[in-house]
């Protein structure tokens, strides 16, 4: 399918899988502008992005010396353990050898190089390209490259299928007003209706997707609500300590939950947690993070309350069915960099329901 609506970026892919790999420099081969604003976001999760700022003339000539010459200076200036040179649509298209400016450059730091531009139809290209040298590397396990590659695929699926890739255009939507969806989830509680509250969230959006239970939790200790959230312990360094911390947060909150699948995992948890949901048979569910990777089999007949960070997700939700559908606007921003569970829109609406 040929999209007519922005989709993400297998160089800003790559970015986000070497900060997972505890990359502490990236170097972008390319204009001072490419991935600009992730770039930014990302150092604010720790990991220095650097750019080899390419010029018209080195559009034409090349611009390896370029290249070694940032590798040098960021061996001396901050020390790191790993790097990563991470291609663009410019070195891409002028043929740049980045192994080779690796190796020239005489840095000492392991380095591995990434070959990617932007012209690829999959982001997931992105992170493929950058597990692939850090599994020859040593990085990683080839046994884990291959669990990831299986991991991408089904999330892929899940967006073609039943998310924001699900037609070439979607229009975005801010979803329900978040203190009417509130009010009848309490509604709901109150009439002493049983309930689920799940977490199937992407990464680093755990910390803020976990909040809306801690929250439900919080106001009604005592309901029929059974909880699950995917923080199973598997998956790239940081990815598992960030887990780590979010099932801290949820256990010093008192939350007795079922771990069920881990952070990578969201595309591939469906039918585990929709047997699951099918088996508890609730009158209602609350469905955080990617609540489209869960079949409209398992949620008929169930009052849905999703939450989701993508307002190009809304429309697909409510065509799965699912009644209140709310978009915690900035989520992404808000999660890079933060080292405990963040409070949400709609964690703090119900907090002033209690």
């Amino acid at each position: 399918m040929k999209y007519v609506q922005p989709r993400p970026s297998s160089i800003v892919a790559a970015l986000y899988t070497a900060r997972d790999l505890e990359v502490d420099v990236a170097v972008l081969h390319g204009p001072s502008g490419c991935s600009f604003k992730h770039a930014r976001l990302l150092e604010e999760d720790g990991m220095r992005v650097l750019t080899t700022s390419l010029a018209e003339n080195e559009f034409v000539f090349g611009g390896q010396s370029r290249l070694e010459d940032v590798l040098l200076y960021a061996e001396e200036k901050f020390s790191p353990k790993r790097m990563a040179v991470m291609g663009t649509c410019v070195s891409m298209i002028i043929g740049e050898d980045l192994q080779a400016a690796i190796d020239n450059s005489g840095v000492l730091t392991e380095t591995i190089a990434v070959d990617i531009h932007a012209g690829f139809t999959e982001n997931i290209d992105g992170v493929v390209a950058t597990l692939k040298p850090a599994a020859d590397i040593g990085w990683i396990t080839h046994d884990e490259l291959s669990r990831q590659q299986v991991l991408l695929k089904a999330a892929n699926q899940v967006e073609r299928l039943r998310g924001a890739a699900v037609k070439e255009y979607i229009e975005p939507s801010r979803g329900d007003l978040k203190h009417l969806v509130a009010k009848r989830l309490v509604e709901l509680i109150r009439e002493g209706k049983k309930g689920v509250a799940v977490m199937n969230a992407k990464k680093e959006t755990a910390y803020m997707f976990a909040d809306s239970l801690l929250a439900l939790h919080e106001i009604a200790p005592n309901a029929n609500i059974s909880y699950s959230a995917n923080l199973e312990l598997r998956g790239l360094p940081k990815v598992k300590r960030d887990a780590e911390r979010i099932i801290r947060d949820l256990d010093s909150g008192g939350l007795s939950y079922v771990k069920q699948g881990a952070l990578d995992e969201y595309g591939a948890t469906g039918d585990l947690l929709g047997k699951w949901i099918q088996e508890d048979n609730p009158d209602f569910a609350l469905l955080t993070g990617v609540p489209h990777a869960i079949e409209q089999k398992y949620t008929d007949g169930i009052e849905c309350f999703s939450i989701t960070n993508g307002p190009r997700q809304v429309a697909p939700l409510k065509d799965l069915g699912h009644a209140h559908v709310v978009v915690e606007i900035d989520l992404h921003p808000k999660t890079l960099g933060v080292r405990s569970i963040v409070e949400s829109e709609f964690g703090a609406i119900l907090r002033s329901m209690a």
